[in-house]
């Protein structure tokens, strides 16, 4: 039988949970392919003895004019192009693909970058022992979130974006799983853990178009071989950038850490 425990807090200042810099909890809180088909028709012209008439320049430069100002049926299309929204940071994609969680119009691509040494100590201390879940020295791994969207319409998102968390089947506590914030280390992984771009002035809601991606990662303690689940969160926001509860999806993927 699993006996899960509460983990006590360390006290430092400032620091939030690396991985969900952009996704607080649920609480604070995909494609389509424009294909341009031109049917091809065979002209065919029978002998005359009256000679043909050639198109006066006039009309062939009319009939030039007129195809030019034909709008491209893929033009501005992000579905083509998976282009990141203009809020959110470029994609990332660094690392092996783990596994997909496909909710009703988003997937969350899963990849597992690379382990390092924590440079500092976690957030959470054992309760029994007062040691710290994360001790400066410990090897961690670093884990990547690529979000697409899947739908046929734009998704309006809060500041919480999607949410994702990850947990080890023996993973013994109540609380989620323990990281270290450390933006350095997370740049020399190529991993952002914030998918909100600095500076650009906007705010929610964040429009989430189809076909586009944006990611963010996360770290905790490396435990090789271990079977684990990702659960992914989504609450749309209204046009106030307010959580619209009633249309939350939760949707989640097992996995195992390399």
């Amino acid at each position: 039988m699993r006996i899960t425990r509460g983990i006590a807090s360390l006290t430092v200042a400032g620091l939030a949970l690396a991985g969900l810099a952009a996704c607080s909890s649920d609480d604070s809180d995909k494609d389509s392919s424009s294909i341009l088909a031109t049917d091809s028709a065979e002209e065919t012209t029978e002998a005359s003895d009256e000679p043909t008439e050639e198109p006066s320049e006039e009309a062939t430069e009319d009939e030039s004019e007129e195809a030019t100002d034909e709008p491209s049926d893929d033009s501005g299309d992000a579905a083509a192009s998976g282009d990141s929204p203009s809020w959110a940071v470029p994609t990332t994609t660094p690392g092996e693909k783990l596994a997909t969680i496909e909710g009703t119009n988003f997937t969350v691509d899963v990849y597992q970058v690379a382990t390092a040494t924590a440079s500092k100590t976690g957030q959470f201390v054992d309760p029994d022992t007062n040691l710290p879940l994360i001790a400066e020295g410990d090897e961690i791994v670093y884990v990547n979130y690529v979000f697409t969207n899947t739908g046929s319409e734009d998704i309006p998102l809060s500041y919480s974006l999607v949410s994702v968390s990850a947990e080890y089947a023996d993973w013994p506590y109540l609380q989620g799983m323990d990281s270290i914030v450390d933006s350095a280390q997370f740049e020399e992984m190529g991993v952002t853990s914030s998918a909100i771009a600095t500076g650009t002035g906007e705010e929610a809601p964040f429009v989430w178009a189809p076909g586009q991606t944006f990611s963010y990662g996360q770290n905790f303690k490396y435990q090789a071989g271990s079977p684990i689940t990702f659960d992914a969160t989504l609450t749309p926001a209204d046009d106030a950038g307010e959580l619209v509860h009633d249309e939350r999806q939760e949707a989640s993927v097992d996995a195992t850490i390399s």
